[in-house]
């Protein structure tokens, strides 16, 4: 078996302790998860404002769609967990094939039945298959970052990475969703993040060199499997981050569809998306590159703090050119935390179970993601335009409450012995 650590410049002693993008982008096999993994990881950014755009058309209530968006949400937030350790302990390949192959079924089902005009009940039966069935690609690709980069200090670089990839498909996704439901018809965003589910999941599912071994950290599957991650304090505290960071995800989505129709530039919707999820990216970037001296623990609730006192602010604005300009700053304010939690995390949970410690922080966001668009709707078809902005400026707040309450448990001499009880077996380090 070749080494987890394929990067030769990391063992250098004369190396930088941050290593930048370019010796990241070098580590051998890279390239062979991360341009399918790219792919296969598009149509996430898709489903939600595909399932609002569609819903909303064929109902005419903001409300009815972030409901139906919601029970996607929900499922997904359920669900995902249990696919990560399954992931975890069988091989990704053997939870991504039937996996891809569901969500394409139920997410064409789910857009026939819209089409259809059925009741409510229908959309919420066929939403939940939809929603549990979503391909957990990043948290896939950032468990073989993990293997590849064990004990190497480009971990927090594929962690920057990461999130800047994320984000770049937040771009990219609603965009190209709007674009569909709006200027070919209301189904076809649905549709295409269906086929491109299909498509770019046994792409990467294909690419059996860089999965991670199921007994990768652990001698036998009996014991492993009860090491889960949720026992860590620490991720418990993450998730509660991650909840508030979906609720921005969530209220902009809604709010922003709502208020460009309200304007009758409904076709703006994307832009204003988009520029949301560029200035997160452009942070991502950014976090990514600076030698943090800063702990972790710290840099996350001075980020999140940013992120509260920005989100605040949204319900404020009544011009396209503010809600753009206020927008920017939220998204520049997410991608530190999100970088900085992934990060942690890296730390909190042995090998063996980081694939179900990312997806428990994915499913955060998708269930605050469908938190906010159920109650944004409703704020939306009530009061008045824009009113679905107070949900991120909740979210946040209640989040940053929590995370500045409980941020000692994420320090570093609890976590290692938080995740050794009851393993009951040794995890090989990296010793310099």
């Amino acid at each position: 078996m070749e080494s987890t650590v394929t990067t030769e410049p990391s063992r250098n002693p004369a190396a930088p302790s941050r290593p930048g993008y370019g010796q990241l982008l070098r580590t051998r096999g890279a390239w062979t998860f991360l341009l399918p993994g790219f792919a296969a990881r598009q149509p996430f950014a898709m489903l939600t404002i595909s399932i609002v755009l569609l819903v909303q058309h064929t109902t005419g209530s903001y409300g009815a769609a972030g409901a139906a968006a919601a029970a996607t949400g929900v499922s997904m937030a359920l669900f995902a967990p249990y696919s990560g350790r399954l992931a975890d302990r069988y091989g990704q390949r053997a939870v991504l094939i039937p996996g891809v192959l569901v969500h394409t079924l139920a997410g064409l089902t789910l857009t026939a039945l819209a089409l259809a005009h059925a009741p409510l009940w229908a959309l919420f039966l066929a939403a939940v298959p939809t929603g549990a069935s979503v391909p957990q690609v990043g948290p896939m690709v950032r468990a073989r970052w993990g293997v590849k980069l064990q004990g190497s200090p480009l971990m927090t670089t594929a962690a920057a990475f990461e999130s800047v990839t994320d984000e770049l498909t937040f771009v990219v996704g609603p965009l190209l969703a709007t674009a569909l439901c709006t200027a070919v018809t209301p189904s076809a965003g649905l549709i295409t993040e269906a086929a491109l589910t299909l498509v770019g999941g046994l792409l990467f599912a294909a690419q059996k060199s860089t999965q991670p071994a199921v007994d990768a950290a652990a001698g036998g599957h009996a014991r492993v499997r009860h090491a889960s991650a949720l026992r860590v304090p620490g991720v418990r505290v993450l998730i509660v981050t991650f909840l508030g960071i979906g609720s921005v995800f969530g209220g902009m989505q809604v709010s922003l569809a709502a208020f460009t129709g309200s304007i009758g530039e409904p076709g703006l919707n994307g832009v204003l998306y988009g520029v949301f999820a560029a200035g997160n990216m452009l942070s991502g970037v950014a976090c990514g590159a600076i030698a943090w001296k800063v702990a972790p623990q710290r840099r996350l609730v001075v980020g999140y703090a940013a992120l509260a006192l920005t989100a605040s602010a949204l319900w404020t604005a009544h011009s396209v050119l503010l809600l753009a300009a206020l927008g920017l700053l939220v998204g520049m304010s997410i991608a530190p935390s999100l970088i900085t939690g992934y990060t942690l995390v890296d730390s909190l949970v042995p090998a063996g179970a980081r694939t179900e410690a990312f997806t428990w922080l994915t499913g955060a966001v998708a269930l605050g993601q469908a938190a906010a668009v159920t109650v944004a709707g409703q704020l939306e078809d009530r009061l008045w335009d824009g009113a679905g902005f107070l949900v991120p400026m909740a979210g946040t707040v209640l989040a940053l409450v929590t995370l500045v309450a409980l941020r000692s448990l994420l320090a570093g001499p609890q976590r290692n012995r938080t995740v050794a009880r009851g393993v009951g077996h040794r995890v090989p380090v990296t010793v310099d």
